[in-house]
């Protein structure tokens, strides 16, 4: 079969592409290079300058571990936010992705009454938006005294329907073979689970743990409403608190936070691109 090349639509297609990353990158490099001045640089020169400046390092030091800025402005460090973060979409995305495995297994594999009706009631949880629960999980979280605590930011998020759904569809596509063959080896349900398949969904536990994790980093609303203590704020919160918290706000410090809080998603999603990729595309089942 041969393919016909359009040299006037490669180059449309390119355009289009850079054109593309141009959008999304140009806001990223006007953070960073925002984050390499002073806020009177910021302040005093309409438009920005587009060249670094040489205050990168005390912005980030300011940024990271906190202080007083030049203007008088006292900077909280976003190095306990972010390990709040850290901790919050680590429990998030392993929560969900436990619970979702389990919970599709009993429902593909364990025949009980009403297995099918306990699949769609998860199911039709997807089109409750989160504001239609967030009232009454918040009064069940204050009851239950899980304020400020990491219980509160991450119980009641790790339910997943959509987790759940995925893996049911997968453990349909597995071989009824392989399963009469396990229970001919002897293996009992959990060892089936554990042996067979795990194995076969680690791509797909690859890249649900990707989207749990980021979605769980950027937790912003559920932690609003369940954190009064500073000690408890995400790293998300703290980029809103240093824009309103002060008359005058020391943009490159919000500009530095902002990159610093963007650095372990984009290392998540880096390292794990190649198996992100293949879960989503792998159709080798």
């Amino acid at each position: 079969m041969m393919i016909e090349r359009r040299p006037g639509l490669t180059l449309l297609s390119h355009l289009i592409l850079l054109l593309g990353v141009v959008i999304v990158a140009f806001p990223l490099y006007l953070t960073l290079i925002a984050s390499t001045q002073t806020s009177e640089q910021i302040a005093q020169s309409v438009p920005m300058s587009m060249v670094p400046g040489a205050n990168m390092l005390q912005t980030y030091q300011t940024a990271l571990f906190g202080g007083e800025t030049s203007a008088g402005s006292k900077i909280p460090g976003a190095a306990p936010m972010m390990m709040v973060s850290l901790i919050t979409a680590l429990v998030i995305a392993i929560g969900k992705i436990i619970i979702s495995l389990l919970s599709a297994f009993a429902i593909v594999y364990f025949r009980f009454p009403f297995r099918n009706v306990v699949f769609w009631m998860i199911f039709v949880t997807l089109m409750l938006p989160v504001e239609v629960r967030i009232g009454p999980t918040y009064e069940v979280v204050a009851n239950l005294g899980m304020l400020n605590t990491y219980a509160g930011l991450t119980v009641p998020l790790i339910a997943s329907a959509t987790a759940t759904f995925l893996f049911r569809q997968f453990f349909l596509t597995v071989p009824d073979e392989l399963v009469e063959a396990a229970r001919m080896d002897g293996a009992g349900p959990m060892r089936f689970f554990k042996d067979i398949l795990l194995p076969l969904s680690s791509t797909s536990i690859a890249a649900l743990f990707v989207i749990q994790f980021i979605y769980g980093w950027n937790q912003y609303l559920w932690p609003l409403l369940v954190t009064t203590n500073e000690e408890m704020y995400p790293v998300v919160m703290g980029i809103k608190r240093l824009i309103t918290g002060e008359s005058y706000t020391e943009w490159n410090v919000v500009m530095a936070t902002a990159i610093l809080a963007m650095l372990p998603p984009a290392l998540v999603v880096i390292l794990m691109q190649r198996w992100f990729v293949k879960g989503l595309v792998d159709t080798e089942k």
